[in-house]
């Protein structure tokens, strides 16, 4: 389910992304100061079911989305291929699990990992991160009775979305995904 916002938050874009792109510290600063905003926060509508989410407007021409979690939802396994980003529980808890290793960005549908590269990582409300190109993660609600509720923001605005699926330590590629097919 998407919902329009009726009035995305004022975003001043700090200095220096107002004068060039907007890097991860900026992105993540966005995201901590958009998840304080706990009359914004409220106004998501909640699914049951479904996650719900509101597009936001981001610093410095970046994709900003305030996206609501129900009970046992998640994200599967993906990348958010050139983009860089940051993201910030608002309520709730979320967990990411994430690959400490850079994977080749084409030319591949089947990847044998390590041991070593899986880490896990409890996100409760105000804690958040930054990440870089191609990191692949899943985000996870693991409550079974709590929504939760995060802010998410993306520069340059998705170019892509590669989906995975993961059986042990087996990373196929399964489905790259284009703006178009999120209309």
């Amino acid at each position: 389910m998407s919902v329009s916002p009726s009035a995305p938050p004022s975003a001043s874009p700090s200095a220096s992304s107002a004068r060039s792109a907007p890097t991860q510290a900026d992105l993540f600063d966005f995201v901590r100061r958009t998840a304080a905003d706990s009359e914004l926060i409220a106004s998501l509508p909640l699914d049951p079911e479904g996650r719900t989410w509101v597009r936001l407007e981001g610093p410095g021409g970046s994709e900003a989305w305030l996206i609501g979690w129900p009970p046992g939802t998640g994200t599967g396994w993906h990348d958010h291929a050139d983009s860089v980003g940051a993201f910030l529980t608002a309520a709730g808890e979320l967990k990411e699990n994430a690959l400490a290793v850079r994977l080749p960005t084409d030319g591949w549908k089947t990847l044998e990992l390590t041991d070593s590269v899986d880490r896990e990582r409890r996100l409760p409300a105000g804690q958040g991160r930054s990440f870089g190109r191609h990191h692949v993660h899943e985000v996870l609600n693991e409550s079974s009775d709590r929504h939760a509720i995060s802010v998410h923001a993306y520069y340059p605005p998705l170019p892509q979305i590669r989906r995975y699926s993961r059986s042990g330590p087996i990373l196929r590629l399964e489905q790259v995904e284009r703006p178009e097919d999120w209309q």
